[in-house]
């Protein structure tokens, strides 16, 4: 297909879990009455963002994939003929435990899970502590509607991640994230941290000629030390925005992605033509010291 439509499910969570997948469901279903083909849900949408404290009952938050939340939504998948990606908590095994998205294909087919590859550790983003790194490697999914990409929320920080799954033939990249701002800082880092969580994404789409899809949760949890900002966006393959969600509201929108720009976008600048791939190997440093 050369034209899909991306529906993005920009919403608040509660502590009950079967409240926020029913809201989820609700959502899905108004994102395929807009026409929507894909859907992305956002991180980890059964819950609260529960990362900002390292408390160990949370632990009991998670499940297996496939398992019951992939099992509601293959069969919400199968009803529509939308494609799903949900952002889940899964318990791999006794004591291991991944932040995990499955895809459910359009006729209700579980295609696989991609497995977050980068965890982050900071004051309210505790995920080193429930989280091992993913262990399947990058991921592409053929859905009916497009082969797709999906990397999680830190991720988005890492170029390395979006081109070796551009390479592995994504047509689209999609980010289901939480990320917000600590309610104690001042507007101008708040306008910054957005600004740069919103251009290093863009930039993917630009590097890789492909369009690059954001869904973030929004609105305050817990004790409301963090509001998460929303702002989930669309663009095409050269990074322009096609859509962006408030700060404030929870949003359910659908965007068309034309599918055939990558080709213009790639033939006219030829980044993957120009790649030096013979000069890369340093990448795999963590540091490239002096002495080197």
């Amino acid at each position: 297909m050369t034209n899909v439509n991306v529906g993005l499910v920009q919403m608040s969570c509660v502590k009950d879990v079967a409240t926020n997948i029913e809201k989820a469901k609700r959502e899905i279903r108004n994102a395929a009455a807009k026409g929507a083909q894909i859907v992305c849900l956002q991180e980890l949408f059964t819950s609260l963002y529960f990362c900002d404290v390292e408390d160990y009952d949370n632990f009991q938050l998670a499940e297996a994939i496939p398992g019951p939340t992939t099992e509601t939504m293959s069969k919400l998948a199968k009803e529509l003929g939308v494609v799903i990606i949900a952002s889940l908590f899964e318990k791999r095994a006794e004591g291991l435990y991944h932040n995990t998205t499955a895809v459910i294909d359009a006729d209700g087919t579980y295609l696989g899970k991609y497995r977050k590859m980068h965890i982050p550790d900071d004051p309210a983003f505790y995920e080193k502590f429930y989280f091992t790194p993913g262990d399947l490697g990058y991921k592409v999914f053929q859905t009916k509607f497009a082969k797709i990409g999906v990397l999680i929320c830190w991720d988005q920080w890492y170029p390395e991640a979006s081109r070796i799954t551009s390479l592995m033939g994504a047509e689209i990249l999609f980010y289901p994230t939480a990320i917000g701002w600590a309610t104690s800082q001042d507007e101008e880092t708040n306008k910054d941290q957005y600004n740069a969580w919103q251009t290093i994404q863009r930039s993917h789409a630009v590097a890789n000629g492909v369009p690059v899809v954001s869904v973030n949760r929004v609105g305050y949890e817990q004790e409301g030390a963090m509001k998460f900002w929303g702002g989930s966006f669309a663009t095409n393959a050269q990074g322009r925005l096609l859509y962006l969600a408030s700060h404030e509201n929870e949003e359910t929108t659908v965007v068309n992605l034309d599918l055939k720009e990558s080709d213009y976008f790639r033939m006219h600048w030829p980044f993957l033509r120009d790649r030096r791939i013979d000069s890369y190997q340093p990448i795999t440093k963590r540091f490239i010291d002096a002495e080197e």
